[in-house]
C-alpha cells in the first residue's frame, strides 16, 4: 500500500492559537499553515504523512484532540500517496 496524507482542519480554543501551534508541531506534520476564515478567526491546518499499511489517520486524530489547546478536530482530506 504505502504511504498516505492526511489534512487536518484543527480549531484552537479562544485565545490558544500560538499554543495550538507549538503542540501540533510536537507531532511532526510535514506541513502547517494557519487559516483566516474570518473577521480574525483563525484555523490550523496541519498535514501529516502516514504508512497505511500500519494503520489509518484516526491515531494521529485521536492525539490532537488530546491536546489542552485544540478545541475540534476534523478531516479535511485524505489520500494514497
Amino acid at each position: 500500500m504505502g504511504k498516505a496524507r492526511v489534512i487536518f482542519r484543527i480549531y484552537p480554543k479562544e485565545g490558544m492559537l500560538d499554543k495550538a501551534l507549538e503542540e501540533i508541531k510536537g507531532l511532526n506534520p510535514m506541513d502547517i499553515q494557519e487559516d483566516e476564515v474570518a473577521f480574525g478567526i483563525k484555523l490550523i491546518n496541519a498535514l501529516f504523512v502516514y504508512d497505511a499499511e500500519k494503520g489509518g489517520s484516526s491515531e494521529i486524530e485521536e492525539k490532537l484532540k488530546k491536546l489542552d489547546s485544540v478545541s475540534e478536530v476534523e478531516v479535511q482530506d485524505e489520500s494514497l500517496m
